[in-house]
């Protein structure tokens, strides 16, 4: 293999004309790649910075064997990856001088890809976290849902939504700017979200889902605030969302937990989720690279 297998552009439209089939194959394991190069590609890259977003793609002989991109300021998010093809990817991407914050990837992927860019650019890799992949298999709502209904939000609901996605975001240490003015930017601005709706008809939980791509929908955020939790909430809402996402037509339906929480996790299992794979989420010490 030779670094120049490995194919960079700035072009999101270049990018999915050659690797777009091969994430479509895999949409549930790509579901990252695939959402974010959607909304990259629906609203364009001019609205994330100075910084325009680098994608790559590793080819041989017209055939695509992994992707990655990163969106600035973010992490590289890389799809799996032998620790050969990690290690040529680091390199390469030192050579250009490329400076990166971190990398996403299930955990294999993201940890040699992690020790490599160590080797290359003596950065220091930390592991900030864990995310645990799942698919939904059959959908097995609870015998006994708590009172009340699901409701699809409405601009009515924008403060009530954009307080909780701010509470959402603080809560697992995401440094988001999430008011009116900047909603638009944010990455909960193209979801579709429903609330979980007491009887009286107030809002005790949320959740929301990306849009189609692929034939996969993510549901993304689910949250409900700590005074509300054990009520059976999150799961309501959850059904919800993906009963409607099956009746859309999706034939993935993706979540992730972190797999450090039992009750998150037992939740998404008992109506029927199944675990994929685990990712891991590194930072990296900032360093200049340096020819290795």
């Amino acid at each position: 293999m030779r670094p120049n297998d490995w194919h960079l552009t700035e072009d999101v439209d270049v990018f999915l004309a050659r690797a777009g089939d091969f994430l479509r194959s895999r949409p549930a394991l790509h579901t990252m790649p695939l959402t974010v190069t959607e909304r990259l590609r629906t609203r364009g890259t001019s609205t994330y910075g100075a910084e325009a977003p680098v994608f790559g793609r590793l080819e041989r002989a017209g055939e695509v064997h992994a992707a990655f991109y990163r969106n600035p300021p973010g992490l590289l998010s890389l799809t799996p990856v032998t620790r050969e093809q990690a290690d040529m990817l680091a390199a390469h991407l030192a050579s250009l001088g490329h400076p990166l914050p971190g990398v996403s990837g299930d955990h294999d992927t993201a940890t040699a890809f992690a020790e490599a860019w160590q080797r290359h650019t003596g950065t220091t890799p930390t592991l900030r976290g864990r995310l645990r992949l799942y698919r939904l298999g059959t959908l097995t709502p609870p015998e006994s849902l708590p009172e009340g209904r699901g409701r699809v939000v409405g601009e009515q609901d924008r403060e009530q939504l954009m307080l909780w996605c701010r509470e959402f975001a603080a809560a697992v240490g995401e440094v988001a700017s999430i008011d009116a003015d900047s909603w638009a930017d944010t990455r909960f601005a193209d979801k579709r979200f429903s609330f979980w709706e007491t009887p009286d008809g107030t809002a005790v939980s949320m959740a929301g889902v990306t849009s189609m791509v692929a034939g996969q929908i993510q549901v993304d955020p689910v949250y409900t605030p700590a005074h509300l939790r054990g009520r059976g909430y999150a799961g309501a809402v959850t059904v919800e969302v993906s009963r409607a996402a099956l009746a859309a037509g999706a034939t993935e339906v993706v979540l992730f937990a972190d797999p450090a929480n039992p009750t998150s996790n037992g939740l998404y299992q008992r109506i029927g989720y199944v675990p994929v794979t685990d990712f891991a989420v590194y930072d990296f010490s900032c360093a200049v690279p340096e020819l290795s």
